[in-house]
């Protein structure tokens, strides 16, 4: 009689342990966050923001070392509005996505072309501002070329930054010329005035930069863009409220006049050529 009491004890004593363990996990997935991003932003009082640092206008870093640019301005304008600060971090285009997809960084603000391929891996937001792919060049006949098909050559060489959609735009338009990739635009322009290639392919806005920020260079761009490029911010996919949150805030963005500022300000003024090496 004891053994079948101490067995109902056990018994009992065992459904209840089973029955608190459930109703943890319950609890558990219950108050599980549906913004793990955001919520990680909040706990550290920072916004990490991954950038190249060397797109002008867009991103680019001066002669103090300190970064500027359109997409600077917004990502911190962005943290403002969280209540956060700004964590602003630098490294090679084709290591954004990566980083975003592992949680190294919590926004990617960088000159990124939404494409398909791209948001099959991460979500992205936008755009706030368009762009299209152009030739940066010494040569004129190419400078003026309309068509990828007017250089597409296995003579002709150009090189485009690694990853990017301007390196799809060759492999894909300009199928027979040689092509190079480099790290960063500050590369690919140094291989251009050393005559190391044709010429360079990417945003325009970069190639027309580069023009002015080497006046004695002889360098020469298209002025109508060869592409569609919308360019969006990369949001990790498994936080559906920052999406959200980042629809909303450009939004009110556009609609507060703060990109139209932004505009003025990198696009359609030069006076930060003189801040760079």
């Amino acid at each position: 009689m004891k053994i079948k009491k101490s067995m109902i004890v056990f018994v009992f004593l065992l459904l209840f342990l089973i029955g608190c363990a459930q109703t943890n996990s319950n609890t558990a997935i219950a108050s599980s966050s549906t913004a793990p991003v955001i919520d990680r932003i909040q706990q550290r009082g920072t916004l990490v923001v991954g950038m190249t640092g060397n797109m002008p206008p867009l991103n680019m870093t001066s002669k103090a070392g300190e970064l500027i640019g359109y997409e600077v301005d917004l990502a911190r304008a962005m943290a403002k509005a969280m209540g956060v600060k700004a964590k602003l971090a630098v490294m090679p285009f084709a290591e954004l996505l990566p980083a975003l997809q592992t949680g190294k960084i919590d926004l990617i603000v960088s000159n990124m072309t939404i494409t398909p391929g791209r948001n099959m891996k991460v979500a992205f937001v936008g755009p706030y501002f368009t762009s299209g792919k152009a030739f940066l060049t010494k040569r004129k006949t190419i400078a003026l070329a309309e068509e990828a098909a007017d250089i597409d050559a296995k003579n002709t060489k150009l090189v485009a930054l690694k990853g990017s959609t301007s390196q799809a735009f060759v492999e894909t338009a300009i199928p027979d010329a040689t092509l190079i990739t480099a790290r960063d635009y500050d590369a690919a322009v140094k291989m251009v005035l050393e005559d190391k290639v044709h010429a360079m392919v990417a945003d325009y806005p970069i190639c027309v930069v580069s023009v002015f920020r080497y006046p004695a260079q002889g360098l020469l761009s298209v002025v109508t863009t060869l592409t569609y490029e919308p360019i969006g911010v990369g949001v990790p996919a498994d936080d559906p409220l920052l999406v959200n949150w980042v629809e909303n805030f450009l939004g009110i963005a556009e609609g507060t006049g703060l990109l139209e500022e932004l505009r003025r300000r990198w696009l359609l003024n030069a006076d930060w050529l003189q801040r760079l090496p």
